[in-house]
């Protein structure tokens, strides 16, 4: 593997093809992909893994807010989707995408969150599900797996839901 670029290098097409062979047709109906849809992706924290010209892995990262019940408003980074060629998976590529973009996000003090496997993003990312039990988020979600870590995670009831609307 050559090294990480920032996703804006790449042709659009070819990381929805990757995204296409890494979660399949039906990707778009998860909740992950509802809670960004209308933004663009944060080119800072968006990255692309290459190996001469061939895309083998990316990681995109997403403005969200936490807008909580009693009025507060805390911008998060919402956290994924990790796309790994599928030949290349369990190889470390995806572990090192996510550090990339977190030591990123927290570079720029941001807090993250993401949905996710709680026993990987925990033990190798120090996410929790702690402060996420009240959330809501727009579609279906296994408790365990609505994770948060950074300086600012926001405990209490409220709604993850975009923080910038992407120009149409």
């Amino acid at each position: 593997m050559d090294g990480l670029v920032p996703i804006d290098t790449v042709a659009p097409d070819a990381v929805e093809r990757l995204l296409d062979r890494a979660f399949g047709p039906g990707r778009h109906a998860r909740t992950a992909y509802r809670l960004r849809a209308g933004t663009a992706a944060i080119a800072s924290l968006s990255f692309a893994a290459l190996e001469g010209d061939t895309l083998l892995g990316t990681i995109q990262c997403w403005p969200v807010q936490f807008a909580g019940d009693d009025g507060r408003r805390v911008p998060l980074v919402m956290v994924g989707p990790v796309a790994v060629e599928p030949e290349r998976q369990q190889g470390g590529l995806g572990r090192r995408l996510t550090a990339a973009a977190l030591a990123a996000a927290d570079a720029q003090g941001q807090s993250q969150m993401l949905i996710g496997d709680h026993q990987y993003y925990g033990r190798f990312f120090g996410f929790s599900a702690a402060a996420t039990a009240l959330w809501r988020v727009p579609g279906p979600v296994e408790r365990d797996r609505l994770l948060a870590r950074g300086p600012d995670v926001p405990a209490g009831a409220g709604d993850i839901q975009p923080r910038v609307v992407a120009p149409a």
